[in-house]
């Protein structure tokens, strides 16, 4: 959702109605949805309006929902990638059942507690602290006739975490407790790489320019003439450091694609596919497939970080099997 997008409203936002259709027609036991970090304040201009639809509609089927935006290298992964992560759990399950029981005995308390504690999130990416403002809403109040008004009047500012039950949201900005993250340097090739992924001498001009600092007058379409100002991208990309956020645009000559010092050359080059793929916590070779090697990059740039569900489906069948013990 970009700062221009139409959010829930646009084309891509479409799929989440797709989503509310499984919802309503499968009724899941447990959901768990990615996205990006921006979702929760998403669209600008409506503060939180796309969120708090997406959390009435999982009201409306009987849900309680927790979430948290997690930037992957925070929790020992490769790659600074923050995406919003969505897990939900029926009212038929004892996961749900308890946690209602615990906000009908402490209210938000309890509340306060699962997002920093109890829940799913807290158990698979422990939090160091939390500000002391809050957000503690119900959904019930947000008033509108249809699509058309709540999208003119709604805006909710909510947090990088939170939980709802039955109707009320708690939210809060936590900090997490860090885990050392893996250096960019750790995941390229040993071994010799393909010349086809070294920078053209020719194409250098083009890459010194959109990574560096800008100052320029440019023109709108209107004739209009504005300043236009960008910060400098690091050219190379830091090896000590995790790396940056993978887009589908990966090796186009552009700000976003990462550039690294070869480790056997010390020549410039592009990441190749495999190193993508260590990026979010593939095998070597996942997307091998006999695809073109620039959907190989795209699908790259689409995915999640692999070991930040695995930790948070891992502890969601320990609180399942846990129950089913009961």
């Amino acid at each position: 959702m970009k700062k221009n997008s139409a959010g829930i409203e646009g084309k891509k936002g479409v799929l989440w109605w797709q989503i509310d259709d499984i919802l309503r027609e499968k009724r899941p036991s447990y959901v768990i949805l990615e996205n990006v970090d921006r979702l929760i304040r998403s669209p600008a201009k409506q503060c939180g309006r796309d969120f708090s639809i997406i959390l009435r509609c999982f009201y409306q089927k009987g849900y309680a929902v927790e979430w948290r935006v997690i930037n992957a290298a925070d929790y020992g992964q490769a790659q600074r990638r923050r995406r919003t992560f969505i897990i939900a759990y029926h009212n038929r399950t004892k996961l749900f059942q308890d946690f209602a029981e615990e906000v009908c005995l402490k209210g938000l308390k309890a509340m306060h507690r699962q997002v920093a504690e109890n829940g799913i999130m807290p158990k698979a990416f422990p939090i160091a602290s939390h500000k002391r403002s809050y957000v503690d809403h119900w959904i019930d109040e947000m008033r509108f006739e249809d699509m058309d008004s709540l999208s003119k009047i709604q805006k909710v500012y909510l947090y990088n975490a939170g939980v709802m039950m039955n109707g009320r949201i708690y939210s809060v900005e936590v900090t997490p407790r860090y885990e050392p993250f893996i250096p960019l340097g750790k995941i390229l090739e040993q071994g010799a790489v393909d010349e086809r992924y070294f920078l053209r001498e020719e194409d250098m001009p083009k890459w010194i320019y959109t990574k560096g600092a800008k100052h320029e007058q440019r023109r709108r379409r209107d004739g209009s003439v504005y300043w236009f100002n960008e910060g400098a991208v690091g050219f190379p990309d830091s090896l000590d450091k995790p790396s940056r956020t993978m887009l589908t645009s990966e090796t186009q000559v552009g700000r976003t694609s990462h550039i690294v010092t070869d480790l056997q050359t010390g020549r410039l080059r592009v990441l190749t596919p495999i190193e993508c793929e260590r990026l979010n916590g593939f095998p070597d070779n996942w997307t091998n497939t006999g695809m073109p090697e620039k959907m190989r990059y795209f699908c790259m740039g689409n995915a999640v970080v692999i070991n930040i569900i695995k930790a948070t489906s891992s502890v969601l069948s320990m609180f399942v099997i846990k129950h089913i013990e009961k």
